[in-house]
C-alpha cells in the first residue's frame, strides 16, 4: 500500500510539472455541458517516459512494462484531482474516468522494437513496442464500444443504480469482452443488464503494416527464400485516418492476442503514430566527387558522363543515351517530397525492340528509393475484400501505384493491358487521384461509398513504335506523331509528361555492339568491359540519386525567361500549324525537367543551360505526340557524338550552345514580347 501511495504521489508530481493537470482541467470544461451526459469520460494524457523516469524510476518502469497498471494509477490520481478541485460534477466513481496514456517515444533499445521481418513471433507481454513499416491495406472507419454502464437486475442491490459497474475497452479486447449479456453482479451475483442509453461509442479502423523490405520483392529482384507477413494494427478514435495507404509510419503500440471463436490472431493496438522515412545516404561517392571537380568548366559535362556510364551492365555506352538521361531525371525528380507530385516526371518510351529497354528501365527502378514493377494481371490501384477481424466492413488493399508512393511504378509493356486499364492509367495521370467504389449492400452499409486516394508516384511505360514510310510535307509530321505509338491512344500518350523514342540510328553497328555486350555479360557477369570509362557501381548511382533528390533548387531569371518564352512561342506556332493548344502541363514539364537536370548536375540554382536540356526533351516529346514545328530538333541532338573522351564532350557542348542560340532565335521570332508578358505575370 505504501508503494502504491508513493507511485500515485509521483504521478501527481509528473502531471503538475508537465502541465497535465492544467490540460485535465481544460478537458473537463467541455464535459460540464448539460447536453453531454455519458457513463465514461475519456482523457488522453501525453507521457514522456524519459521525464517520468527522472521523477520516479519505478513509475517509469511501470509505464514501459506494465501499461495497464500504470493506467490505473493515472486514473486514480485524475479522479481524486477532479473531486478535490470540483472541476466536473458528472463523474461520481473512479471507473467513469477512462485514461489513455499517449507515449511520446520508447527507449532506443532492441527490447522495445518489434521487427516485422523477424518470424516466428515469440510471445510478448502486454507492454509497448515500436513498429516501423509500410501501410498496404486499410478498412473504413467503423464503430466500437468505448464504454458501457451496467446495472444489477436485483432492485435491492446497491449496484442497481449509480455508476458502480462500468466496462471500458482495453487493448486487445473484442466487442464481446466489453459488452455482452452474461455478466453478473459482484455484490449479489445477480445478472447485470446494460443501460443502453449510456453506451459510449468510438471510432475504429484496421490497418495492415508490412516490413518496408517487402517492396524489394515487387521490384522483380531475384527471389529469396524469405516470407513477409503483414501485421494488423487497431487504430481508435483520434488515430483513425491518420495513416494513408502506401506511406511509411513509426507506431508505438501494445501487442495483443485477440481470440475470436477458435482462432487467435496476433495484432497491435496503436498508441501513437508518426510518419517515418528510413535514412538514406546523402553523400556521393569519391568517384563522383572526382568527376564533379573535373567537369566544373561546363554545366553539361557532369550529367553527360553520368548518363554515358549509366546501366553498363545492360547496354554498351553510347546507346539509348536520351532514355538513360530521362530515367535519371525522373529518378532525381521523384520522391523528394511524396506530397508534392506536381513536378513528377512520367515517362513513355516507344521502341521496336523492347527487351533491352525493359532491362534498362528495370535497372533504373533498382536505384529508386521505392520502386514497384507492375504485372499486367495484377491490381494497378486498389482492390476490395471483406475484413477478417469481425468488423464486416471493406478492406482496401493497395495496388502497384499506391505501393510505389513517393517512388516509381514501372508499368512495362502497355501492349498487354486491356482498354479499361489503359483508361484507368490515363485518368490517374490526368487527375493524380484514383477512386474506388464500395458497394454498401455487400459490406453492411445503407449506401454506396466512393473513396479517392492520391497517386503519388511517377510512371514508366513502354510501347511499340510502328514505322511508316517517310513522305514530304505534312505526312512527315504525322509519322512523328501518335500514329507511331502502336496501340496506345493519343490521349494516353498526351497524359504522359515525357515521350522518348528509341530509334536505331546506328543501324547494324549498334545491333552488333549490343549483341557482343550481352554475350560478354552472360559469359562474364559483373566484369568491367569498358576500362576507359569510370567504373561507377550501382551503389554509387543510388547514393548520387539520393543526394540529388535532397537538393532544394531555385529557378534563375534566365531559366524562367527561356521556359516561358519557349512555351509562348511553341503555343503560337503549333496553334497555327497543327491547331494544337499547348496546355499548362507543358510548363510544369519544362520546369520539372530543368529542375531535375540541375539536381543531377549537383547544383542548387537552375541555370539557362538546364532550361536548354528541358526544351530539347520537351520539343522532341511534343513532336512525337503532335508532329514537328519550325523549331527543328534532331532526335539525337543532346548526344550527337561519342562521349568516351574529352573531344566528344567538347563537341557536345558546342552542339548544345548552337541549339541554345536556335532556341533563343525561335523565341525572338514567335514570342518577341515573352519577357514583357513574363514581367506582367
Amino acid at each position: 500500500m505504501a508503494n502504491i501511495f508513493t507511485l500515485k504521489k509521483s504521478v501527481l508530481s509528473y502531471l503538475n510539472a508537465s502541465g497535465g493537470l492544467k490540460k485535465l482541467a481544460e478537458d473537463c470544461e467541455s464535459f460540464n455541458d448539460p447536453q453531454h451526459n455519458e457513463a465514461v469520460y475519456r482523457f488522453c494524457i501525453t507521457v514522456n517516459p524519459s521525464d517520468v523516469i527522472e521523477v520516479d524510476p519505478e513509475l517509469g518502469n511501470c509505464i514501459l512494462h506494465e501499461p495497464l497498471r500504470a493506467t490505473a494509477l493515472f486514473q486514480s490520481v485524475c479522479f481524486t484531482a477532479m473531486k478535490k478541485l470540483a472541476i466536473v460534477e458528472k463523474i461520481h466513481t473512479e471507473c467513469q474516468v477512462n485514461v489513455i496514456l499517449k507515449l511520446t517515444h520508447l527507449p532506443p533499445f532492441p527490447e522495445y522494437a518489434l521487427d516485422l521481418a523477424g518470424f516466428p513471433r515469440m510471445p510478448h507481454s502486454m507492454r509497448p513496442v515500436l513498429v516501423e513499416g509500410l501501410v498496404i491495406a486499410t478498412t473504413r472507419v467503423t464503430k466500437y464500444t468505448r464504454g458501457a454502464r451496467f446495472l444489477c437486475s436485483n432492485d435491492h442491490c446497491p449496484f442497481s443504480s449509480g455508476f458502480h459497474t462500468i466496462r471500458v475497452h482495453v487493448p486487445g479486447a473484442t466487442e464481446s469482452v466489453t459488452v455482452r449479456n452474461d455478466f453478473i453482479c459482484m455484490a449479489c451475483t445477480s445478472p447485470l443488464r446494460e443501460d443502453v442509453k449510456f453506451r459510449v461509442l468510438g471510432d475504429k479502423q484496421l490497418v495492415e503494416l508490412i516490413h518496408v523490405d517487402a517492396l524489394n520483392v515487387l521490384r522483380a529482384h531475384q527471389q529469396r527464400s524469405l516470407r513477409y507477413q503483414s501485421l494488423t494494427l487497431f487504430l481508435r478514435d483520434e488515430l483513425c485516418n491518420v495513416m494513408s495507404i502506401g506511406q511509411l509510419y513509426r507506431v508505438i503500440g501494445i501487442p495483443a492476442h485477440v481470440q475470436r471463436s477458435t482462432n487467435i490472431t496476433w495484432s497491435v493496438e496503436a498508441n501513437s503514430v508518426q510518419p517515418w522515412e528510413p535514412e538514406y545516404p546523402h553523400e556521393i561517392s569519391g568517384k563522383f566527387k572526382k568527376l564533379f571537380k573535373a567537369t566544373r568548366d561546363s554545366p553539361w559535362k557532369f550529367s553527360a558522363v553520368v548518363t554515358h556510364c549509366f546501366g553498363l551492365d545492360v547496354a554498351p555506352p553510347g546507346l539509348f543515351n536520351t532514355l538513360k538521361l530521362s530515367l535519371l531525371l525522373s529518378l532525381v525528380q521523384t520522391g523528394a517530397d511524396a506530397k508534392n507530385t506536381v513536378f513528377n516526371l512520367d515517362l513513355l518510351v516507344t521502341a521496336d525492340d523492347k527487351l533491352i529497354l525493359d532491362r534498362l528501365m528495370a535497372y533504373g527502378l533498382s536505384l529508386a528509393r521505392r520502386g514497384v514493377r507492375h504485372s499486367a494481371p495484377g491490381e494497378m490501384f486498389a482492390s476490395l475484400s471483406r475484413d477478417e477481424h469481425g468488423a464486416g466492413t471493406a478492406n482496401i488493399h493497395a495496388g502497384s501505384a499506391l505501393l510505389a508512393t513517393g517512388g516509381i511504378c514501372m508499368l512495362g509493356d502497355l501492349s498487354g493491358f486491356t482498354k479499361d486499364k489503359l483508361d484507368a492509367i490515363q485518368s490517374a495521370l490526368d487527375s493524380r487521384t484514383v477512386s474506388i467504389s464500395i458497394p454498401g449492400k455487400k459490406y453492411g452499409e445503407d449506401v454506396d461509398q466512393h473513396l479517392c486516394f492520391p497517386v503519388l508516384c511517377s510512371f514508366w511505360a513502354l510501347t511499340d513504335s510502328t514505322h511508316t514510310p517517310r513522305r514530304s510535307g505534312r505526312a512527315c509530321d504525322t509519322a512523328l506523331g501518335a500514329a507511331e505509338m502502336g496501340a496506345i491512344p493519343p490521349q494516353l500518350a498526351d497524359s504522359f509528361g515525357l515521350v522518348v523514342q528509341c530509334m536505331d540510328h546506328a543501324g547494324k553497328q549498334a545491333a552488333i555492339a549490343q549483341t557482343v555486350h550481352s554475350l560478354q555479360q552472360a559469359m562474364q557477369p559483373g566484369l568491367n568491359l569498358y576500362h576507359a570509362l569510370a567504373d561507377f557501381s550501382s551503389e554509387d548511382y543510388k547514393e548520387l540519386v539520393a543526394h540529388a533528390q535532397s537538393l532544394q533548387v531555385d529557378l534563375s531569371a534566365g531559366a524562367q525567361l527561356m521556359i516561358h518564352g519557349y512555351y509562348m512561342a511553341s503555343r503560337t506556332v503549333r496553334s497555327l500549324s497543327h491547331s494544337i493548344k499547348m496546355s499548362v502541363a507543358s510548363i510544369k514539364l519544362l520546369i520539372s525537367l530543368a529542375e531535375a537536370h540541375c539536381k543531377l548536375s549537383l547544383r542548387r540554382q537552375v541555370l539557362e543551360e538546364d532550361a536548354v536540356i528541358a526544351v530539347l526533351l520537351c520539343e522532341n516529346s511534343v513532336t512525337l505526340k503532335h508532329g514537328a514545328s519550325v523549331l527543328v530538333i534532331p532526335p539525337d541532338a543532346m548526344f550527337p557524338s561519342d562521349l568516351g573522351d574529352a573531344n566528344g564532350l567538347l563537341k557536345r557542348d558546342q552542339t548544345l550552345n548552337q541549339l541554345h542560340q536556335d532556341i533563343l532565335r525561335f523565341i525572338h521570332a514567335y514570342a518577341p514580347r515573352a519577357d514583357a508578358h513574363f514581367a506582367e505575370e
